[in-house]
């Protein structure tokens, strides 16, 4: 019975030997295979990339016009800086073609001036030169004319025939000119070297300057829109005559979502629940027996403006009737997401995509943009950052082209900006009715307030023009008059809305130094509870609030040089006592009155007598409605520049109307 156990299993171990055997064949062959082709596609690859490297866009020349090597040194780079002219270009190819068309005249310009300099030049040295020189002139010009027609100009494609003849027109035109001051400037080559000498100098000199004027001129020209149209005109008694606004259907991903996914937005803070109730946050019980106070977040403006805009009462869907146009993207909540990630694209990612689809909306062709506005709930600083710095804080947004033509509203703004402008931070009250507006005022008037002057803030030892320690210096040592909040690590009385309006609504006046940036969200909480600013720089609220806060500065506030205090010239408890009684009770006046301008009406409140009380939302909408039209006027009135003053001078401008010398000069020179 063994036998024939054993010769199976003898049967049985040869079989698997042949087939490991023929395993081992099959896998080397299919390992030399693997090779060869491996061989053969490294092969084909290296040669199609040797290919592709010879039609690369970067190895084809492709320019506008084509342009004679045989120009003169001086005039050469004359031509050829304007030719470099290097400026951002947004759109469709047809209005790319437009750019290129105004390009062409600017140059076309150029030319012609350069010409009739050259002229004059000529006239001085004789009539014969100049016969001459003009018969060149005109053999030059029909010869550039024969190259013109036989050389092949490459133009980008364009749906629109009569504009692509329009622009090849102008740069045939530019071609001659060009062509023409080549022949000018061989002729004057040939009159001696030391006459050449002269000529470069000067005539380097003029086109510089030249040069200059014209880079201006198509800098201004591809600014402007092309086409300006007006919102369609209703009728004399509508109420909302020129005051209609359009709100953009955005896709979800750029508001709507970012709250559905609100346990993305911060590592730290709960912002579903702060969010929540249309960007209020929880509610909290009343204070001084009046309602209307929630738990808000400081960067939730752009929710809480959103859900004001759909309640705005001239808000139209059609947009043919809109002065303005509003785009309800939530920047501040986009950014904080990746804010402190290490990948700054994914920062920029969003507010590009959505840039991108604005352009391509008929409402943006109507002036460019320059009718849009956005609302962003963080400081200018947080979308300020440079190319160059991509590991620096913040995004871009603010640098954007398409942005820098909308109007941009945010809780501050930059002094040295034509877009930016300031609304005030969102506070802890929002009242739903009129009623209980006129509540809290009357309750500020009749409250008694025990110290002259208090601060709610912490130190900033790393910041080396800070004031804030002096200030906690002189508190301390003003114990009497002084009530002082130091908000150290640890300390919770500084997030408790509660203890921190006990604190405003017991002092007279109330410090506001600058923190990390000009502005801080205590200033409204301050004038809410009744208690009179005092400001240490002029960039603080002056420089910033321009359609929320009175021009007279000295109606409502109290301002003292920050160097003053730092350099220990200044005692703040000094200065507010010599104020007179007097005084202190009209200017509390002041501030109670602003305080319906400087709060955000809830947006799920009915007021029966709306018109009323304008709030901060009412106020800003106002303001953005007064500065589109300003625009479109001088766009409409052809005016060479829309802005007629430098862009460093906007906070000068924005405040007094005029760019002249002033005592907050030495606040904002970034010198």
């Amino acid at each position: 019975m063994r036998k024939p156990q054993r010769r199976g299993a003898m049967a049985m171990e040869k079989s698997s030997s042949k087939y490991r055997t023929h395993f081992w064949y099959v896998a080397v062959v299919s390992f030399l295979l693997w090779l060869v082709l491996l061989y053969l596609f490294n092969s084909s690859v290296k040669t199609v990339h040797n290919h592709e490297r010879l039609f690369r866009q970067e190895n084809v020349i492709d320019l506008p016009i084509h342009v004679s090597q045989k120009n003169h040194e001086s005039d050469q780079a004359a031509v050829s800086d304007v030719d470099n002219i290097d400026l951002p270009v947004t759109g469709n190819d047809s209005s790319r073609e437009f750019q290129i068309s105004e390009d062409a005249k600017a140059v076309t310009d150029l030319v012609e001036e350069l010409e009739k300099e050259n002229v004059e030049d000529v006239k001085k040295r004789g009539d014969t030169a100049w016969s001459h020189r003009s018969t060149r002139s005109r053999g030059g010009h029909r010869e550039s004319r024969r190259k013109r027609s036989s050389d092949k100009i490459r133009v980008r494609p364009n749906d629109d025939d009569d504009e692509s003849n329009v622009d090849n027109s102008d740069k045939n035109d530019v071609t001659s000119k060009k062509k023409q001051l080549d022949d000018n400037n061989d002729v004057e080559s040939k009159r001696g070297n030391g006459n050449l000498e002269d000529d470069n100098t000067s005539q380097g000199k003029k086109s510089n300057n030249i040069i200059s004027r014209v880079k201006s001129r198509v800098n201004t020209k591809r600014n402007r829109p092309k086409v300006v149209v007006r919102p369609r005109v209703t009728r004399r008694n509508d109420p909302c005559r020129g005051k209609y606004v359009y709100m953009h259907d955005v896709p979800s991903l750029f508001n709507e979502e970012l709250l559905k996914n609100c346990w993305t937005l911060s590592r730290w803070t709960d912002m579903c629940e702060l969010t929540s109730n249309f960007g209020l946050g929880p509610r909290l019980p009343n204070m001084e027996g009046v309602s209307g106070w929630f738990a808000t977040n400081q960067f939730t403006l752009e929710v809480i403006f959103h859900n004001r805009m759909k309640q705005y009462k001239c808000l139209t869907k059609d947009s043919s009737l809109a002065s303005a146009v509003y785009v309800p993207y939530y920047p501040g909540l986009d950014l904080m997401r990746f804010l402190w990630g290490p990948f700054p694209s994914m920062r920029d990612a969003a507010a590009l995509d959505l840039m991108k689809w604005l352009r391509e909306r008929p409402e943006w062709k109507r002036m460019d943009g320059r009718d849009h506005f956005m609302v962003a709930g963080r400081t200018t600083w947080d979308f300020m950052r440079t190319p160059e710095n991509e590991s620096d804080w913040g995004n871009r947004l603010m640098i954007l082209p398409e942005i820098r033509n909308m109007t941009m509203l945010l809780i501050e703004s930059s002094p040295w900006n034509y877009h930016g402008f300031a609304v005030p931070y969102p506070t802890y009250f929002h009242p739903s009715t009129n009623a209980e507006i006129l509540q809290w005022q009357n309750r500020m008037r009749r409250i008694k307030r025990r110290y002259l002057f208090s601060f709610v803030g912490a130190p900033r030892p790393n910041l080396g023009d800070s004031i804030r320690s002096e200030i906690m210096d002189q508190c301390k040592a003003s114990r009497r008059k002084c009530k002082l909040l130091e908000c150290v690590s640890g300390s919770q009385k500084c997030y408790k809305p509660d203890q921190i309006m006990k604190f405003f609504l017991s002092s007279t006046f109330c410090l506001q130094p600058p923190g990390d940036s000009y502005t801080r969200r205590s200033t409204f909480d301050s004038i809410l509870a009744g208690c009179i600013p005092v400001f240490f720089h002029p960039g603080s609220a002056y420089a910033q609030y321009i359609w929320h806060l009175p021009k007279d500065i000295g109606k409502y506030s109290v301002f003292i040089p920050g160097k003053n205090v730092k350099e220990g010239k200044a005692s703040i408890e000094r200065v507010l006592s010599r104020i007179p009684r007097g005084k202190v009770v009209e200017m509390r006046e002041e501030v109670i009155k602003l305080i319906p301008r400087l709060m955000y009406f809830n947006p799920s409140g009915k007021r029966g007598d709306a018109g009323r009380f304008e709030d901060a939302f009412d106020v800003a909408v106002e303001g953005v409605l007064g500065r589109v039209e300003g625009l479109r006027k001088r766009i409409e009135e052809g005016n060479e520049e829309i802005f007629d003053f430098p862009e460093r001078f906007s906070w000068k401008y924005n405040v007094f109307g005029n760019i002249e010398n002033h005592e907050w000069d030495s606040y904002f020179d970034r010198r």
